[in-house]
């Protein structure tokens, strides 16, 4: 396990790399990407957990080295400028591949994609880039649309969504919406809605339920086995 850092053009970003120990042999790689907060170690532990399953877990950033929020605080003015520019967001997401891709442990063309709430949308547009060596992408309570600009371009990788179906932030509309351009691009794609869900359901200690946050243990162990077969199924 260590932190490294890597660059997007003069953009410093901090990643980190978990390996299990074993720096000797070359596996799939799973990139994990941050919530609106920034990097922390909640996603480091995420990337851990990976390792123990046989992954490469890389926990990447898209913030910049040293920018960060607070967990529990209004984090808008980090998340909004890439909602607003999200062909920069996806230069700093391909930056985060081809690192990955030049790791010497890691199988270049094995790399899968995961992320929660913001990272949900990272990954998705990760997937939207269609880059070679991505297998799949998991958003997990992570928005869904699409950038403006994007023209239903072909999809190779899979692509799961684990969404709660009460999370106020994507509305049955935009899971059809989604279905659709999911469709329309090719993508191998499905969906797992968790009833009684809201927003964050898998963060434990999230409780503000008039806001449609609130951590599920149900749908929490849910999505961790369906993530987990998941990625084992495409990069194994």
């Amino acid at each position: 396990m260590s932190y490294f850092d890597y660059t997007d053009g003069e953009t410093i970003f901090e990643g980190y790399l978990a390996t299990n120990g074993d720096n000797k042999t070359k596996r799939p790689c799973v990139l994990i990407g941050h919530a609106w907060s920034g990097p922390s170690e909640h996603f480091n532990i995420i990337a851990e957990a990976l390792s123990k399953e046989g992954f490469i877990g890389f926990a990447f950033d898209v913030y910049g080295k040293g920018v960060r929020g607070k967990v529990d605080g209004d984090n808008s003015h980090l998340m909004n400028p890439l909602l607003e520019d999200r062909m920069l967001l996806r230069r700093r997401l391909l930056a985060a591949l081809r690192e990955a891709q030049k790791n010497p442990l890691v199988i270049s063309d094995r790399i899968a994609v995961m992320g929660h709430c913001f990272g949900g949308l990272c990954a998705l547009d990760l997937a939207r880039a269609n880059p070679e060596g991505l297998k799949g992408a998991i958003s997990i309570h992570g928005l869904l649309h699409a950038p403006r600009s994007e023209s239903n371009s072909k999809i190779d990788s899979s692509v799961l969504v684990l969404h709660g179906w009460e999370d106020p932030m994507v509305n049955p509309t935009s899971i059809l919406d989604f279905s659709t351009e999911m469709t329309q691009a090719g993508a191998d794609w499905q969906i797992h809605c968790y009833g009684h869900a809201m927003h964050a359901f898998t963060l434990q200690g999230a409780d503000i339920p008039e806001l449609g946050i609130k951590y599920n243990e149900r749908a929490h162990k849910r999505a961790e086995r369906a993530s987990l077969d998941f990625l084992k199924e495409i990069l194994f």
